[in-house]
């Protein structure tokens, strides 16, 4: 479905990315973990075609390169971006129907599905976006995405400052996206809960790809306990 080759980006004279590859199949979910500053949100935002990068990304075999960014989400891929980025002024619903902008007729339907999936957010329709708690605008973001009719969907840090209990229902909402046929690209400081539920990874540090594996194996590698998990 995605295939990065050599892929180098960054912003302005300053290299953050340096000759990644990875390959994404349908239906996966695939995880890309580091530490805090390692390159992973530049990688989504390059995908995205938010900054511009060297190498080769190839979505089901089209070149996205020469792809403008609002092309992109045409295409079906849909950045849900770190610090959720929502609409603070508007509400829950008005947030919904901006991320659906492109499936208007699929709006009631896709609604429906995001208050299945998140009913806090069916319960808080008509509150502001910016009077919620973190967990509840990181399911608004999530549910905004899903608006979109996503085929590969990006998720930059889900779990970032949310509670254990949030965390919980944001990673358990991921397999549930995922079973309903959306491939999932997600990066993560969680490296426990993200591998856990991942088809395959990616360790990523200073901007290069060090380990990669199925979420079993990475989460088994000597490495990655000790660098990651304090064990």
């Amino acid at each position: 479905m995605l295939n990065i080759k050599n892929l180098s980006a960054g912003y302005g004279e300053m290299p953050v990315l340096k000759d990644i590859n990875i390959t994404i199949a349908q239906g996966d979910i695939v995880s890309v973990v580091g530490s805090n500053g390692a390159g992973k949100s530049t990688l989504l935002k390059a995908i995205s075609g938010l900054i511009t990068s060297k190498g080769t990304i190839t979505y089901n075999n089209e070149s996205l390169h020469a792809l403008a960014a609002h092309t992109i989400v045409q295409r079906g891929i849909i950045h849900v971006p770190e610090g959720r980025k929502i609409f603070p002024e508007m509400s829950v619903v008005e947030n919904l129907i901006m991320g659906g902008y492109l499936h208007p007729k699929d709006r009631k339907g896709n609604m429906e599905r995001v208050f299945a999936l998140f009913p806090k957010l069916a319960d808080r329709r008509n509150q502001l976006g910016g009077t919620m708690s973190g967990g509840e605008q990181q399911m608004l973001a999530i549910g905004r995405g899903l608006m979109g009719n996503p085929k590969l969907l990006l998720l930059d840090e889900p779990s970032l400052g949310l509670s254990p209990l949030f965390t919980e229902v944001v990673f358990n909402a991921i397999q549930s996206i995922n079973k309903s046929g959306v491939t999932v690209l997600l990066v993560e400081q969680n490296v426990y809960q993200s591998l856990k539920i991942s088809n395959k990874g990616y360790v990523i540090e200073i901007g290069s790809i060090v380990l990669t594996g199925t979420g079993e194996e990475l989460l088994n590698n000597q490495d990655v306990k000790k660098a990651f998990l304090g064990m």
